[in-house]
């Protein structure tokens, strides 16, 4: 069950998103522990890619305060996943618990497995940025390959 107020990161990962931090000296493309969490969260999404926390990480990165996200400007992303997760605009509903229970959950689950797709897709690597860049890159192309494929505006005259 998810903790009210904050976001919680699997025991598993906690490395992983120590690692992709630029704090405390290392070298990590991302400032905060937030911006590791709304970036895994989306690749998540992205991918359809949610996973149970199973233990929790107590220590570095403890779970992180949602107020954080709120100051980011990150609280949109929690909000619109548990929205588009339980097809529910009840969710969003700032006064009930029970909801902000669940949006941090369903937020905390996709982070989870975008995480799981960034600790294979950085299994070996020496610089995170060089390949989260080269990720986003083909995540882009992919797109574009896409939308070109099934564009069938160019067969009209």
């Amino acid at each position: 069950m998810a903790e009210t107020g904050r976001i919680r990161v699997a025991k598993d990962k906690a490395e992983l998103v120590k690692a992709l931090t630029s704090a405390e000296g290392r070298t990590g493309p991302f400032q905060t522990f937030a911006d590791v969490i709304v970036f895994a969260a989306t690749l998540g999404v992205k991918r359809k890619k949610r996973v149970a926390l199973g233990e929790i990480s107590k220590r570095e990165p403890a779970p992180i305060r949602v107020e954080h996200f709120v100051s980011m400007g990150h609280d949109w992303v929690i909000k619109l996943l548990g929205v588009t997760a339980t097809q529910d605009i009840k969710v969003i509903s700032p006064f009930e618990q029970e909801f902000e229970t669940q949006r941090n959950s369903v937020f905390e689950e996709y982070a989870n497995g975008g995480l799981e797709i960034l600790q294979n897709e950085l299994r070996g690597a020496v610089d995170y940025t060089e390949r989260i860049l080269l990720l986003l890159s083909y995540e882009r192309d992919h797109r574009e390959e896409q939308k070109e494929e099934f564009d069938l505006s160019k067969f009209l005259s």
